[in-house]
């Protein structure tokens, strides 16, 4: 037996009275991901309708349908499972069968998922990670079985596991500190729909305007009707049924100002109901071995992040957002969060006293007010130069050969280089203790929070550019990967960087 799987006979693993089936309703969710399949079956179609067989057309797409079916029929019929003392059996296969087991004490997480359609019939979808998946979010699953036995299942393998396990992490003081194990689940934030309304508000979507731009467009011989919100001409043909039209010809601001509404209003509305979709009932609590997130309104997810696997924090916010004191954390773990979210998103939408609770349980504190900050050199903003001349040339060469647009690249070059300046003010770094915080950012700040401890390999690295400035750019290797890109300290000088990476691989005991 490896640490995730073993191949063993059948009779031999687990008494025949010991086995279970999925839930039936796993049939009914094979034929509803029935639809999303049968797209790929569209080409074989479209090859029989060429050919002039419309006829076969309608019998092969019931041939395909019916042995998709009987196919999910034998699936469900040939998968079968059984929990021990200790572990986890999973046999399956229809033609090739597979037999694993997995110990408990191999179970790094216990992932409860439920989608629109188990949520109706009270089922859920069960993920275990071992952390032998090779990158993969589960290593095995329970497609379809009751919430009540996934969340007992749950319950068991935490039992099993125990509650008391040391977390070494790295706290602000200086030293080495152990978190202490909680002794039963605590709630460390929570989303009310207060909370939810406020924070989609700030999740303007300019998405959603494209989409809706492309739509009209797409469907616009199909609607009864000719208008487009984005329009301020079709704002004055709407006045001209109420015989408004002359007023609003000399108000023609009045038209300007109903399509501006229309776009804020189309993005603020689709903030809010992704913001809900996603983020509806959201709970955080500390379990004994990890932090436990809750959340989703349509697919409901169940996760948890063992406090020991997580390898730095990071702090995001924007421009806005920090104005009125909201930020976001999200913890890199080796762990990940899914195949779209690398990282944690542990506090989607909170104060940082409210996050400052959540990193004391991890061992980490964000750097005081008073914590003077290291600088990085203002030639990280030669980029932005560089690309507002090619904006600025662009712009040039457009108006020479006769294009009045060159205006628009020649007025936006200045504000490149203006925002390139800006930022680089925002590149700084802090030691604290066994901790450097990173931040970098001014539209979207970002604080970055790396214990020594998670730190794998320290690149520094110069370029003809930094080396005769006396400069070096140190980069982190991290174990995990961050969705918001490297952890890097740019534009530094040479002896600090050189001193501040032999401080932390002599804290990894790097020669």
């Amino acid at each position: 037996m490896n640490e995730a799987a073993a191949a063993l006979p059948a009779d031999d693993a687990v008494a025949e009275t010991d086995w279970q089936r999925l839930h039936p309703a796993t049939l009914l969710l094979a034929i509803v991901k029935l639809g999303p399949r049968s797209v790929n079956f569209l080409p074989a179609l479209a090859a029989i309708g060429i050919a002039g067989k419309w006829i076969y057309v309608i019998p092969a797409l019931g041939l395909f349908l019916l042995l998709s079916l009987v196919f999910a029929w034998l699936a469900w019929l040939r998968f079968r499972f059984a929990v021990g003392a200790d572990e986890i059996v999973i046999e399956s296969g229809v033609l090739a069968r597979q037999h694993r087991t997995i110990p408990f004490d191999r179970i790094q997480d216990v992932s409860i998922e439920q989608g629109l359609v188990a949520r109706a019939l009270g089922i859920a979808t069960v993920g275990f990670e071992t952390g032998a998946g090779g990158g993969k979010k589960d290593d095995a699953r329970l497609d379809a079985i009751g919430l009540g036995a996934a969340q007992a299942l749950r319950a068991t393998i935490r039992a099993h596991r125990g509650t008391a396990v040391p977390v070494v992490a790295t706290g602000a003081g200086g030293g080495a500190e152990a978190a202490a194990p909680a002794t039963e689940d605590r709630l460390l934030f929570a989303m009310s729909p207060k909370r939810l309304l406020v924070a989609g508000l700030f999740n303007f979507s300019l998405a959603a305007l494209a989409v809706v731009g492309a739509a009209m467009q797409l469907f616009d011989n199909v609607l009864p009707f000719d208008f487009n919100i984005f329009n301020p001409l079709d704002w004055i043909d709407i006045a001209e049924q109420y015989g408004l039209d002359q007023w609003v010809v000399a108000h023609r601001w009045v038209a300007g100002v109903g399509a501006a509404i229309s776009l804020l209003f189309i993005g603020f509305a689709s903030g809010i109901a992704m913001t809900f979709l996603a983020n509806w009932d959201f709970r955080l609590t500390r379990e004994p071995r990890a932090l436990r997130r809750t959340r989703g309104l349509t697919t409901r997810t169940d996760v948890a992040l063992p406090v020991r696997r997580v390898q730095a924090a990071i702090i995001v916010t924007g421009w806005l957002r920090r104005r009125f004191g909201w930020h976001e954390l999200r913890l890199q773990s080796l762990a990940s969060d899914g195949e779209k979210e690398k990282d944690h998103q542990v506090v989607p939408f909170g104060r940082l006293d409210e996050i400052d609770a959540v990193l004391a349980e991890i061992g980490i504190a964000r750097p005081g007010a008073d914590r003077p900050w290291a600088h990085s050199h203002r030639i990280v903003a030669l980029g932005g130069f560089v690309g507002a001349g090619i904006a600025a040339l662009g712009g040039v060469i457009a108006l020479a050969v006769g294009q009045p647009t060159g205006w628009i690249p020649l007025a936006i070059a200045p504000l490149i280089a203006a925002g390139a300046w800006i930022s680089a003010h925002f590149h700084g770094w802090a030691e604290v203790g066994e901790m450097v915080a990173i931040r970098s950012g001014w539209i979207k700040p970002k604080t970055t929070l790396l214990p020594f401890a998670s730190v794998q390999s320290v690149d520094l690295a110069t370029d003809f550019i930094l080396r005769p400035l006396g400069l070096a750019t140190l980069r982190f290797g991290v174990p995990g990967g961050s969705a918001l890109g490297s952890h890097e300290i740019p534009a530094i000088p040479l002896d600090i960087a050189k001193a501040l990476r032999a401080r932390i691989l002599g804290e990894r005991g790097v020669a």
